[in-house]
Parts: structure tokens; sequence; C-alpha cells
């Protein structure tokens, strides 16, 4: 399974970006897909994440409200929407690929099988 991420960038505090997923069309037939990032010197945290079912979608208490995963309508492409970004919010963001459903919440980045090369999301104060 490949992942590319993209729709990363420069933006102020208040601002949005919608960063998108795109999966190889081979993929299993039951998945998630999550949103990680990773900030300088901090460890990679989960962020969101989505199955394909009806479980879901989870997201990190610092970013519910303000961010909404969703699946596109070809069914292999994942988006991040992010409004309302703060500096905090900062960081590389990475999609990743698990095979099997997640239930109950976010899970650790060693549970993804599969992860994209990552796409710079800055947020200026």
């Amino acid at each position: 399974v490949q992942l590319v991420e993209s729709g990363g960038g420069l933006v102020q505090t208040g601002g949005s970006l919608r960063l998108s997923c795109a999966t190889s069309e081979r993929t299993f037939t039951d998945y998630a897909v999550g949103w990680f990032r990773q900030a300088p010197g901090k460890e990679r945290e989960g962020v969101s994440c989505i199955n394909n079912n009806e479980h879901g979608p989870y997201y990190a208490d610092s970013v519910k409200g303000r961010f909404t995963i969703s699946r596109g309508n070809a069914k292999n492409t994942v988006y991040l929407q992010m409004n309302s970004l703060k500096p905090e919010d900062t960081g590389v963001y990475y999609c990743a690929y698990k095979v099997g459903w997640i239930v109950g919440g976010l899970t650790r980045p060693e549970d993804y099988h599969y992860w994209g090369q990552g796409t710079q999301v800055t947020v200026s104060s």
C-alpha cells in the first residue's frame, strides 16, 4: 500500500488547510487510515483516524471541533480538514494505513503498517 500526502503549507493562526492522503487502489478489505503529526523534538502523536466502516472517526482532544477527517467519494483518498489552526498545530503530518479496523479511539503509531512521506504544516502566530 502506497500513501501520498499533500496539502501542507504555511498559514496564519486561525486559518485553514486541507490535507489529502491518496492510497494505492489495491488495499485490504478492512482497514483504517490515520493522521499523525510530529513537531521538532517531540514524539509522533495521533491526530485522527477513520475506518472503512461505521466505527469512528476518532480525534485527539487537542483537535476536536477544529479538525474533520473524511473519506473521498473514490474511497482511496482520506482528507483532514483543519480549521482554526494554532501555532501548536505546527509539525510534519503523516498519514498511515492500518490493516484491520480501529475501535474505541486513537491507537499508537506502532499499530499502523504503512506510512506516507509526510507534509509540513506551519502555523504562524
